[in-house]
């Protein structure tokens, strides 16, 4: 790779993706707390609309997700676009529109979702204007991958690209069907479908966003950054293509496990639950791959706090892709649904596999990006990764016993057939775990400050490498593994 030719990367937008992911993450995980801290201490929003549960909720939701994790798999995916096939970005300015279109729309979010304006569904609660915006800037975003993609320098595509594709994909065409709406005001429209379509449809986008925009695309991060970090090549690059088509496959079909024991039609939360419990081959398939690509460097793992947290979000990812279709299975679910381990199982899933993936990837490229060896603390990368660590577990822990417990009072009848305990009495019972859980997370976001400090001082330290000398590109090793 010449000089010329690797220098001429856009690394800008990368930095700026990257910059901002972090900003996000502080400010998603600190409205995480808050309506946390909400569960347990109910006048915490002094009765002000805008700072009631269920307008800050939503808010959380779509910052953790779209703002933190989506501009976090922009940075990654146009870093690992360029590096693996070794030409720039397709457009520099479509690249530019792609990070300030999203911007605009992480704005436009945190205005109008604690103003009250939603559509009510889960993770697209965005009304049709800022809809609309993210098609715009999804479609650039589309181009500006393909497109570097269509004029790479070598013929190989490189796995993590397939799983970045996969989701650049799908996640326009689930977007763009849930979210056909009549509009009848500026922030106000009404869903095209109606009843028990209107859920399945909107089920099959639920789902399918954590299949794609929170599973298939950050396994993009893994097979890229964890053979980069461990200095190993990928353990089976047969196996990660077979991981591939398989998990792509196989997702499309689960959401109707959200809808068990509702109106649906029973044969289709039979088909959903189902494809529920194959998935959990292909997903554990590829946490094997990760966790195998270490095979001759465990020992790092000892003194590399970056590395520790790619793996143990493989762990995470392990435990929440076998909780998933053992809860989708419709007798456990008849106990799960509606508790609070639900909560638990989307937060050992969101903290533990997307958090720590795109901590580790982000630590992983700050340094490179802004012409430095390493980040500005080592120590407070330990400190961040223990700190994290232990408040997904307190925050998981407390949800999988509250869970449990909620759902066994709600299910207790006497002799007679009467309940046993009035809603209320559960409520009660879980106020301990709320209490827990807002411990857990509180340490969660203490982590996350302290990234966001160590990027700071990494930023503004003085350069160690001249950032006019290029890296190497990864396109020539790209056909065997990402780790040269």
């Amino acid at each position: 790779m010449t000089q010329a030719l690797a220098s001429s990367y856009n690394y800008k937008v990368v930095r700026q993706l990257t910059i901002m992911s972090v900003v996000w993450g502080v400010v998603g995980m600190l409205v995480g707390v808050f309506i946390a801290a909400q569960l347990a201490w109910p006048e915490l929003g002094m009765g002000i609309p805008w700072l009631s549960y269920g307008r800050l909720r939503p808010l959380h939701t779509n910052a953790v997700i779209f703002a933190f994790g989506g501009t976090a798999l922009m940075a990654t995916s146009f870093y690992v676009v360029q590096r693996t096939c070794g030409v720039r970005l397709f457009s520099d300015k479509l690249a530019a529109f792609v990070f300030w279109g999203w911007q605009a729309v992480i704005v436009a979010a945190a205005i109008s979702l604690p103003l009250g304006f939603t559509q009510g569904k889960e993770y697209a609660e965005l009304e049709w204007p800022i809809d609309i915006l993210i098609t715009l800037v999804w479609v650039a975003y589309a181009i500006v991958f393909f497109g570097t993609l269509y004029k790479r320098k070598v013929s190989h595509i490189y796995v993590a690209n397939w799983f970045f594709g996969s989701f650049v994909l799908t996640i326009a065409l689930l977007h763009i069907v849930n979210n056909i709406a009549i509009p009848v005001e500026f922030m106000k429209s009404y869903s095209a479908y109606a009843g028990v379509q209107d859920a399945m449809i909107q089920w099959w986008y639920g789902h399918n966003a954590v299949g794609f925009f929170l599973t298939t695309s950050f396994l993009g991060m893994m097979y890229y950054f964890i053979p980069k970090q461990a200095g190993r090549p990928i353990y089976s690059y047969r196996l990660s293509i077979v991981h591939f088509w398989a998990l792509i496959f196989t997702y499309m079909w689960a959401g109707p496990h959200h809808l068990h024991y509702t109106a649906l039609p029973d044969w289709a939360q039979s088909v959903g639950m189902v494809f529920s419990l194959i998935l959990l081959a292909p997903s554990w398939g590829g946490m094997i791959n990760g966790m195998m690509t270490l095979s001759g460097a465990w020992h790092k793992l000892r003194s590399d706090p970056i590395l520790r947290f790619l793996i143990v979000a493989l762990s995470f990812y392990g435990m929440a892709t076998f909780e998933g279709p053992m809860m989708s299975i419709k007798t456990v679910n008849a106990l799960s649904h509606y508790t609070d381990w639900t909560i638990g199982h989307v937060h050992a899933g969101a903290l533990g596999w997307v958090g720590f993936i795109t901590m580790g990837s982000l630590y992983y490229m700050i340094p490179r990006l802004f012409g430095k060896t390493e980040m500005y603390s080592k120590s407070l990368i330990e400190v961040h990764f223990w700190t994290a660590t232990i408040g997904v577990v307190l925050y998981i822990a407390s949800m999988w016993i509250a869970g449990v417990m909620q759902g066994l009072m709600w299910r207790a009848v006497n002799a007679d057939g009467t309940l046993t305990y009035t809603f209320v009495e559960s409520v009660k019972a879980t106020y301990p775990y709320y209490i827990i859980r807002f411990s857990g997370g509180a340490l969660y976001l203490f982590g996350m400050l302290c990234m966001a400090y160590n990027m700071v001082k990494t930023i503004a330290g003085a350069p160690a490498v001249d950032p006019k000398i290029p890296v190497q590109s990864d396109a020539a090793h790209a056909p065997v593994h990402a780790a040269a």
